[in-house]
């Protein structure tokens, strides 16, 4: 497949109720080590990226460093590569655009892109943030490529009180609204755990909806969810394996 029909075909796998599953990798051997498994697409994530190579989260990891990264990762899989890329490693929407343009050149065909201010406090307003997917959309349009953007809205993450979720969900639904109409091709809300409130989102927006998978989360998809993602809960995991095996050999 060309990377047009990837991206049709990575689409296509977000279906409301049928959710595609995104087991997050971090470099080459593990997208290899999760192909083989049997997904159906492929997801970096940011945190187990920089992780991987020694950086903490949040843009300190060197875009050149991240695309020589996507490009192994794609070089290994046939199938759909998305990749975690935060903030686009930018403020002004042309900037942004012009970064996620590197990131579809190295071959994937979408990225996640978030609306807390990276390096900074606080979450971009509405009208900021749809010019940045705004842009991004041209850019991808004048490519010829259908890239998907995955719209993530940060406000959840940002109030950790599971009470105050319901609350947020007013401008929670008023985002996904905007970022649709500026191009969004889907909505992010990670740290969402409410059923009900799940369930709500799914319902009211057009948008497919992302949730990430936390302990003991069931039925996300009978709440409408189209698309599960495990963040860096996978490369946390194995470090803990290798860690835990290496003290086995080292302390016999």
């Amino acid at each position: 497949m060309n990377q047009k029909e990837k991206a049709d075909l990575f689409q296509a796998l977000h279906v409301k109720g049928d959710p595609v599953v995104l087991y997050n990798i971090w470099d080459a051997g593990s997208a290899k080590a999760v192909t083989e498994a049997g997904a159906k697409a492929i997801a970096t994530g940011s945190m187990s990226v920089a992780a991987a190579q020694g950086y903490p989260d949040g843009q300190v990891l060197p875009m050149d460093l991240l695309l020589t990264i996507v490009e192994r990762i794609v070089a290994t899989t046939d199938l759909p590569v998305t990749v975690d890329f935060e903030g686009g490693y930018a403020r002004a929407a042309e900037e942004v655009a012009a970064n996620v343009l590197t990131v579809l050149k190295a071959g994937a065909v979408g990225i996640n892109f978030e609306d807390q201010i990276v390096g900074g406090d606080g979450i971009y307003c509405i009208e900021e943030q749809a010019a940045r997917i705004r842009a991004i959309r041209h850019m991808a349009d004048e490519a010829g490529v259908p890239f998907y953007i995955n719209a993530r809205t940060d406000l959840f993450l940002k109030n950790s009180d599971v009470e105050t979720h319901a609350g947020l969900m007013a401008e929670t639904k008023e985002r996904a609204k905007a970022y649709a109409e500026a191009g969004a091709s889907g909505f992010f809300a990670p740290m969402l755990s409410n059923e009900n409130l799940i369930a709500d989102l799914c319902e009211t927006t057009k948008l497919p909806v992302n949730i990430m998978h936390i302990d003991g989360a069931r039925g996300l998809a009978e709440l409408g969810v189209a698309r599960i993602s495990y963040g860096p809960g996978p490369y946390f995991q194995q470090m803990t394996r290798l860690s835990n095996a290496a003290r086995d050999v080292y302390q016999a």
